[in-house]
């Protein structure tokens, strides 16, 4: 059965995640308080966080950030009441796997969800039996402890920031379309989410390339999408 943790302060909001998802047979714990929130999901093994942006104590930025500061890396999906992007990109600058901005059509919610879970399962599933370090260059990539280097000093990066480079690192000179990095990455692809897979790979570049303009690992196939470089 798998585990949900939801940090939310409005109580309709979170009863009615609770509710949708408790008819997935999933098993549900509820904090209403950022730190507690943090606490819980700091102390027991979880599935899936699903956390609010603004909560009391601590906001769900922070929470995401120091999670991710003690290598917790249990995926999170944060929600928001502001459409502005910023709060997007920060959210997921921390560390968060996803976002969603209420309020939300539950339909999309659920398939959110569950294409998280999915593509976590996916991942161990992989890591148990293709665990190596792939290199390129100057960039090293270490799938089991989820780390990178570039010339040798660690490179950090965003959950999917890390799983769209192991799956175009691994798939040298292969291209994929905007859609199919949605599907393989995010697991789903809802139209008018490109833009997603856009911002990732610009982030991803200024991190790892010396001139983002003027890639040299992770390059652009005109009319197609990305793909990365198989000429070293």
């Amino acid at each position: 059965m798998k585990k949900v943790l939801i940090v939310e302060d409005d109580p309709n909001i979170s009863q009615l995640i609770h509710i949708h998802l408790k008819d997935l047979d999933y098993e549900i714990k509820v904090r209403n308080n950022g730190l507690k929130g943090f606490e819980e999901a700091n102390s027991h093994p979880y599935d899936l966080i699903i956390l609010d942006i603004m909560l009391p104590e601590m906001d769900g930025i922070a929470i995401c950030q120091r999670l991710r500061a003690l290598d917790n890396f249990t995926p999170i999906l944060m929600i928001t009441a502001k459409s502005e992007e910023i709060d997007k990109v920060i959210g997921l600058e921390s560390g968060a796997d996803d976002y969603i901005t209420k309020p939300f059509k539950i339909r999309e919610f659920i398939a959110r969800v569950k294409a998280i879970i999915r593509r976590q399962d996916q991942f161990v599933m992989l890591a148990a039996k293709d665990v190596k370090l792939i290199k390129f260059k100057f960039l090293e990539i270490d799938e089991k402890k989820r780390k990178v280097l570039l010339l040798n000093k660690r490179v950090d990066l965003t959950p999917k920031e890390f799983d769209l480079l192991v799956l175009l690192a691994k798939n040298p000179g292969r291209s994929y379309s905007r859609s199919e990095l949605l599907e393989l990455i995010w697991g789903y692809d809802f139209s008018g989410y490109e833009h997603t897979v856009n911002a990732h790979i610009n982030r991803l570049r200024a991190k790892i390339e010396a001139d983002p303009n003027n890639p040299i690992y992770i390059l652009t196939t005109w009319g197609v999408g990305y793909r990365f470089n198989d000429e070293f």
